[in-house]
């Protein structure tokens, strides 16, 4: 007389596991990704881009001189991002700085935008992984585009950049207040 295994798993028991663990895979990364678009936890009264950017004239070296910082940049000097066309239409993103001194180890993050439609040209959407993209908004620059403000709707990051390295900040007082939402 044969002996049945009373601790085998059915066959279609075996089958729901994998399934199973997918569903709920797939309920926690939708989960995540619903997080991610949450409303504004900085500056509530974010301010709209106020004027239009011509591409061509905003792509080169910017050199930061001022942020409101996110944790990804804390430690981070001598910060530079440069924005080069690519042959597909998209914009090539190198964000450079210098961890702990102007001097420190040389930290690079590369990756690529594409301009938001009927958004003047003042709003990029930039991803450093793969599928996954944020806003990157020009909130407002120079004429001359000598000088830039940066920064994104949820108002967690804002940066005050120069197309030049050590231009003098002769206007910061208006554009701390543009970056405010002043108008």
């Amino acid at each position: 007389m044969t002996k049945k295994n009373s601790s085998a798993m059915p066959a279609t028991s075996s089958r729901l596991i994998p399934v199973s663990l997918a569903l709920v895979g797939g309920a926690l990364l939708l989960a995540g990704c619903a997080a991610m678009q949450r409303g504004p936890v900085g500056n509530k009264a974010v301010p709209e881009p106020g004027k239009a950017v011509e591409l061509d004239r905003y792509l080169g070296r910017w050199f930061e001189y001022g942020r409101y910082e996110a944790g990804f940049q804390k430690g981070c000097e001598a910060v530079t991002a440069e924005y080069a066309l690519r042959p597909d239409g998209a914009v090539s993103v190198l964000n450079s700085c210098h961890k702990g001194a102007v001097d420190g180890k040389l930290s690079t993050a590369e990756g690529k935008a594409k301009v938001v439609e009927n958004s003047r040209g003042a709003k990029l959407k930039v991803s450093f992984f793969g599928p996954f993209y944020g806003d990157y908004w020009v909130l407002d620059h120079a004429d001359d585009y000598s000088w830039s403000i940066v920064g994104e709707p949820s108002a967690t990051t804002c940066s005050a950049t120069s197309a030049s390295a050590g231009s003098a900040d002769t206007t910061s007082g208006g554009r701390r207040a543009r970056s405010r939402g002043d108008p």
